[in-house]
């Protein structure tokens, strides 16, 4: 029997939680769970609840707390920058990027980025249930959109940067990707700027493609952050 998963930012300190909220009516309205049904609560940063529900309403469900458990921060993490894209672009390039595994997204405005406007809080939904389907059980963080100048602050935590280029080294051919943090750079729709691929190269970022099709920022956006995952 399927155990279903939530996460959102809950106090699994105690013996027993009080949800409500969205989360209760989804529980009640929406999946139909039972009393005496069991649940996992994750706290979006490694620490795991499996507990049975003991009242139900859509306004407040009590859930008793049986297990506790918590997962190990991996010794890898990895970073999407991504330029903002379209709204729906963007969205997906949040849930499948939290699938594959990434730890933070940022998205950077560049020069030839057109689309400004993205809707954070629902961005944070669309991390959250995809990290409930994917069964992790830590949040990425998505950060407020800020420009390319000031995302290279955040590059400096990382031990590698890698910018995706059609003009640069096949990526499954020059890397293996051994360091404990990376970040990944996805351009806008028109690309990257020249002063931008120089700005990149002056702070040692390592230019690489992802092969001799032109692919979509979205599509590349996902493929880069499970490659760069999973090596």
């Amino acid at each position: 029997m399927k155990i279903h998963r939530f996460i959102d930012n809950f106090d699994l300190s105690g013996n027993e939680i009080e949800i409500t909220g969205e989360i209760a009516h989804q529980m009640a309205k929406v999946l139909k769970l039972e009393i005496g049904e069991q649940v996992e609560l994750c706290d979006g940063k490694g620490t795991n609840a499996q507990g049975k529900i003991k009242t139900l309403s859509k306004n407040s469900t009590i859930v008793e707390i049986e297990k506790i458990s918590k997962e190990p921060h991996a010794q890898k993490s990895v970073s999407l920058f991504c330029a903002v894209l379209k709204k729906e672009n963007f969205e997906l390039v949040v849930q499948k990027a939290t699938e594959c595994g990434v730890d933070k997204i940022i998205p950077i405005i560049t020069t030839r980025t057109i689309k400004m406007g993205l809707n954070m809080e629902r961005l944070q939904k669309i991390a959250r249930e995809a990290c409930e389907q994917s069964q992790r059980s830590i949040l990425p963080e998505v950060l407020e959109p800020m420009s390319f100048e000031e995302s290279f602050e955040i590059a400096k935590l990382n031990n590698i940067n890698i910018i995706f280029d059609a003009s640069g080294e096949d990526l499954l051919e020059k890397i293996t990707n051994n360091k404990n943090s990376s970040g990944i750079w996805i351009g806008p729709e028109g690309g990257w700027t020249p002063e931008e691929i120089k700005k990149t190269e002056e702070n040692n970022f390592k230019k690489l493609s992802l092969g001799k099709n032109i692919l979509r920022a979205e599509t590349a956006a996902i493929i880069a952050t499970y490659l760069i995952s999973q090596k």
